[in-house]
C-alpha cells in the first residue's frame, strides 16, 4: 500500500483519466455536425468514429492485456495514458478523415489496458476492507464523463470548431499522465494485492459477464434514444433537453458516491438491487413516460442505478475473477463494448420499426432477464451447498450474520 495522501492524489488522477477516456470515447458523438463538413464526409462515416473505437476496443483488449500482464503497473499505465494523449493530439490535428479515423483506432488500442489495470492498480494502494468504496470513487470519473465531459466538449467545439475538445482531452490526458507517474507506486502484477480475486469462481464470473451484456445492451439501447422519447413522448421541449440531461447524469454521479458506502459490505446486494431500480425506471418510462411530472423522477433513478450498477460490477468482478483482475477488468470492458454496440444498434431498429415508445420496454425486459440470470444462479448456488456457506465468500452467509464475520 501507498502512502495514505499520496494514495489519495493518485487515486484523483486516476479518476482524472477514467473521465478523459470516458469523455473521449464518445466525444465525436457531439461534434457530428462540426466534423462531416469540416472533413467532406457524411454523418453517417463520421459516426464511425465511435463505432470504430468499440469494434478496436471488443477485439483487441484482452489480447494486449495479456501481452502486458507482466509489465510493472506505473510504466505500463503511464505509458498507455500516453499514447492515448499522443492519439488524441493527432485527431485534434488531423487534416483528413483517414488522419482522424486512424488517430481514434490508435487511442482505442490502449482503452483495452487502460480498463483492465487502472482498478487493480487503484485498490492495491488501499486497505482491502475498503476496496468496494474505492472502486466507487473511481468510478466518478467514469460517471462525470457523460455528464460533464462531452456537453462541455460539444458546447466548446460550438464555439471554437471541433478540433477545440480533442485538444483539451490530450492536455487533460498529457497532465493525467505526468501527476501519475510522479504519484503511482511501481507494482508489479505479482506482488500486487489488487491482482488476485478475493473469492474467484470461474462459473459466477461467466454469469456476470453474461449479465452485464444484457443489462448494458438494454440499458445503453433505451439511453441512446432518450432524447427521442423526451421530446416524442413525454412532450418536453427542445430546450428543455439539457437540463433533463443534467438531471440523469448528476443522479448518476451521486449515486455512485453513496454506493460506495455499502459496496463493500452488500457486494452481490448491491447490484441487484441496482439491476432492481433501473429496471424499474424503464418500466416506469414506458408505463408513464407521457407524464412529465412522472418521467422527471424515473431519469433521475434511471441514471443513478445505471451509472452506481457499474461500479457495483466492476467491484464483484474483481472478487469473483477466476485468474487474475487485470484480464477480468478487460473481459468486463470487452463486455460493455459489446452491450453499447448491441444496444444502439437494437434500439435503432426499434425505433425505426415499432417507435420510440417501446425503447424503455426494451430495455427494462433486458435488465430484468440481467436480475433473474444473476439471483437465479445465487439462488441455485445457495441451493446446492448443503455443507454451509464459505468464509470467503460474504455472499454466502446466512441471512442476518454480519460481513464483519464473514
Amino acid at each position: 500500500m501507498a502512502h495514505p495522501r499520496r494514495a489519495a492524489y493518485a487515486l484523483a488522477a486516476l479518476s482524472a483519466a477514467t473521465f478523459c477516456y470516458v469523455t473521449t470515447e464518445v466525444l465525436p458523438i457531439g461534434l457530428l455536425t462540426l466534423i462531416a463538413p469540416d472533413l467532406g464526409r457524411s454523418r453517417s462515416e463520421a459516426g464511425l468514429l465511435v463505432t470504430g473505437y468499440a469494434v478496436v476496443v471488443m477485439v483487441v483488449a484482452l489480447p494486449l492485456t495479456r501481452v502486458t500482464r507482466r509489465v510493472p503497473r506505473r510504466p505500463l499505465l503511464v505509458g498507455t495514458l500516453g499514447v492515448f494523449a499522443a492519439a488524441t493530439t493527432v485527431s485534434a490535428l488531423a487534416n483528413s478523415y483517414g488522419v482522424l479515423l486512424a488517430a481514434r483506432l490508435v487511442a482505442a488500442t490502449t482503452n483495452g489496458v487502460f480498463w483492465a489495470v487502472v482498478f487493480p492498480v487503484a485498490i492495491a494502494m488501499f486497505p482491502a476492507n475498503i476496496r468496494g468504496r474505492i472502486v466507487a470513487r473511481l468510478s466518478i470519473g467514469n460517471a462525470l464523463g457523460p455528464v460533464l465531459g462531452v456537453p462541455l466538449g460539444t458546447w466548446l467545439g460550438g464555439q471554437y470548431g471541433w478540433r477545440a475538445p480533442f485538444v483539451a482531452m490530450a492536455v487533460f490526458g498529457f497532465a493525467s499522465c505526468l501527476v501519475l507517474a510522479l504519484l503511482l507506486p511501481n507494482a508489479t502484477p505479482r506482488h500486487s494485492a489488487g491482482d488476485i480475486g478475493s473469492m474467484p469462481d470461474r462459473h459466477r464470473f461467466a454469469v456476470l459477464l453474461a449479465a452485464t451484456i444484457l443489462a448494458v445492451t438494454g440499458a445503453m439501447g433505451a439511453f441512446t434514444y432518450m432524447t427521442v422519447f423526451l421530446l416524442d413522448v413525454s412532450g418536453f421541449a427542445a430546450a428543455s433537453l439539457g437540463m433533463l440531461l443534467f438531471v440523469q447524469g448528476s443522479f448518476g454521479v451521486v449515486g455512485t458516491w453513496a454506493v460506495g458506502r455499502v459496496l463493500d459490505r452488500f457486494p452481490l446486494g448491491v447490484v441487484l438491487g441496482l439491476l432492481g431500480l433501473i429496471t424499474a425506471a424503464m418500466l416506469g418510462l414506458y408505463g408513464v413516460g407521457a407524464s412529465k411530472v412522472s418521467t422527471i423522477p424515473l431519469l433521475a433513478v434511471a441514471g443513478m442505478s445505471f451509472s452506481s450498477l457499474i461500479a457495483g460490477i466492476q467491484h464483484r468482478i474483481m472478487q469473483v475473477a477466476p485468474s487474475t483482475t487485470d484480464i477480468a477488468s478487460a473481459s468486463l470492458s470487452v463486455a460493455f463494448n459489446v452491450g453499447l454496440a448491441a444496444g444502439s444498434f437494437i434500439g435503432a431498429g426499434l425505433l425505426a420499426t415499432a417507435g420510440v415508445r417501446v425503447v424503455p420496454l426494451f430495455g427494462g425486459l433486458l435488465t430484468a432477464a440481467a436480475l433473474v440470470l444473476l439471483a437465479g444462479h445465487e439462488m441455485s448456488r445457495r441451493r446446492g451447498r448443503a455443507t454451509g456457506p464459505s468464509r470467503r465468500d460474504p455472499d454466502l452467509r446466512p441471512i442476518g450474520e454480519s460481513a464483519a464475520h464473514a
